[in-house]
């Protein structure tokens, strides 16, 4: 009868695991991935017609209307407005990115990347970072501001584009995009650069002074967004950090959540700097000039739910009859650490791998050069950790032949507590004195783990926030290191793991403890069920090694003991 108990018991297991993937499989229909909305729903605001100004206008700052000082004038940054009229955008692609441009302002409202599906399943769908629709905020705005100034409180410029498309050509390694403006006798020509394979656009104004009076104004750049999550996260999962950075005197790395801009505006000057946008695997940031001093700011605009983070550069003269020029950059892709680095110092610390930073990106350099050379992510996890484990080798010798040497006392520990179960002081007494007698340390297998556990909690972090994982395949059904599995049989995997470390490790002597214990592996799966399998894969990979070495270690202990 035991056998059909047994197979009752298998057979209802198996029903529930089906169920559960019904479920799942219902949360995730209904609940998408990230939000990418066609390109038909981008709006583009209605033009207004206005005449172009040089006088500048004096404003106090107000929440609604932000306004920046450039050689003591103060002078208005134009909010555009949200009607609809599509005929303006004009479109850029390249091998990594496609941005649309309109051309009143010449402000950046679409961003897609090719190389970043939104889909893993949807091939011809490329993810959206940057867009404006009728419900999402997301764009790059930019112009000058000052005695000369473009944007003001009256409009903002339509420039002219010679295109409507233009795309970057198989031998050509960058792209020049030039927007016109003629004004007053000054021609005003807003380029954006374009690089193959690069993310970061060049932002120059070049501006022809062929009026009799000097000319004079600033850039500013400001990134423009509404506070809408666009990855759904599962409430068991993990919550990256959605909000803005940057660099200030202060510290090298700031962030700033939505909570904690509605509460208080930031304003810092310093020399270069950046500002950007952060949300989970990819990033937005304007990059000024490194060699003047911006001006920096975040704020919420008034009641709405929208908020402003940009700089403003200090103003520059172009003389009658000469030429000049302003410039920026604009970064707009993938969390990329090394092409960060090299864009602006600190940038790459978007890259948020916490307080464990100085541990977590020597790891993530490591398994990046495994990546190199195996050429898939999911074993080169598995490499990393095999390297970790081995480094920590003999710490964790040391840890596992204190368990086993607890373990061989077991029997000794349970006559105790039966001849002085009552008396806690002569318990604790002899306890103490076979501890001395056997040489065993009771703290032994704690100390190894502890000095473990920051690199482990770092490789954790790298595993998380490494965009190299997004959509990356391993091996059979994974396709995704950085979603769950989908069959959940590696958390299954995990629990299991964790199961047969507990028979290996010696039982509390509290039976509270020991409860508790017993309940952490069913924990630790039901969490694990909705975990990155970049992640799960890395936690049983060192679950399984390390009940191979401590099986070995107790073997060799208990041996020993039995022969003695």
């Amino acid at each position: 009868m035991d056998w059909q108990r047994s197979f009752l018991i298998g057979a209802m297991l198996v029903v529930l695991y089906m169920l559960f993937l019904e479920w799942d499989g219902f949360q995730a229909q209904y609940n998408p991935v990230t939000n990418s909305p066609a390109l038909s729903e981008l709006v583009v605001p209605e033009i207004p017609l206005v005449e172009p100004t040089n006088t500048p206008t004096p404003k106090p700052m107000t929440n609604e209307i932000p306004s920046v000082v450039v050689g003591g004038e103060t002078t208005t940054i134009f909010q555009d407005i949200q009607n609809e009229k599509s005929e303006r955008v004009v479109t850029v692609s390249t091998d990594v990115l496609t941005v649309h441009i309109d051309t009143h302002g010449g402000d950046i409202v679409r961003v897609e990347l090719p190389k970043h599906l939104a889909d893993i399943d949807d091939k011809d769908t490329p993810f959206i970072l940057l867009n404006r629709t009728a419900t999402t905020t997301y764009i790059a705005q930019s112009g000058l501001i000052g005695v000369n100034g473009t944007d003001t409180k009256a409009g903002r410029p339509v420039f002219k584009a010679q295109a409507t498309h233009y795309q970057l050509q198989e031998n050509d390694d960058s792209l020049q995009v030039q927007l016109m403006l003629e004004e007053n006798n000054v021609t005003i020509t807003k380029q954006y650069t374009f690089t193959r394979s690069d993310y970061l656009v060049e932002l120059e104004y070049k501006i022809t002074n062929q009026s009799n009076t000097a000319w004079k104004a600033g850039l500013y750049g400001q990134i423009k967004r509404d506070s809408h999550n666009p990855t759904v996260v599962n409430a068991m999962g993990m919550k990256p950090f959605l909000g803005a950075a940057l660099t200030s005197n202060e510290n090298n790395y700031q962030k700033l959540d939505f909570e904690d801009i509605t509460d208080k505006s930031f304003e810092d000057s310093l020399l270069g700097g950046w500002v950007a946008m952060v949300q989970h695997y990819f990033v937005s940031a304007w990059v000024p000039n490194k060699s003047t001093k911006n001006n920096f700011n975040v704020r919420r605009l008034g009641s709405q739910d929208v908020y402003i983070l940009g700089f403003t550069s200090p103003e520059i003269t172009v003389n009658p009859g000469e030429s000049g020029n302003i410039s920026a950059a604009f970064y707009s892709g993938p969390k990329d650490q090394y092409r960060l680095e090299e864009i602006s110092p600190y940038l790459d610390l978007t890259i948020d791998y916490g307080w464990l930073w100085m541990i977590a990106k020597p790891l993530f350099w490591v398994l990046y050069q495994l990546h190199q050379f195996l050429g898939n992510w999911g074993w080169s996890i598995i490499m990393l950790t095999i390297l970790i484990k081995a480094a920590f080798f003999q710490l964790s010798a040391k840890s596992y032949t204190s368990m086993a040497n607890m373990r061989r006392l077991q029997p000794e520990m349970l006559r105790l507590k039966e001849l002085h179960g009552d008396d806690r002081q002569k318990m604790s007494q002899e306890t103490m004195s076979l501890y001395k007698r056997e040489k065993v340390n009771p703290m032994g297998g704690c100390l190894p783990i502890l000095v473990q556990m920051p690199v482990f909690i770092a490789l954790y972090w790298v595993l998380l926030e490494s965009v190299e994982l997004r959509h990356a395949p391993w091996l059979l059904w994974i396709n995704d290191l950085s979603v769950k599995d989908p069959f959940f049989v590696l958390p299954l995997i995990m629990g299991a793991s964790m199961v047969i470390q507990q028979k290996l490790n010696p039982t509390p002597p509290d039976p509270m403890q020991a409860k508790v214990m017993q309940i952490m592996p069913i924990a630790f799966t039901f969490f694990f069920l909705f975990f990155p399998a970049g992640l799960v894969l890395y936690w049983t990979v060192n679950n399984c090694l390390s009940i191979l070495q401590q099986w070995i270690i107790t073997r060799r202990i208990e041996g020993a003991g039995t022969k003695n």
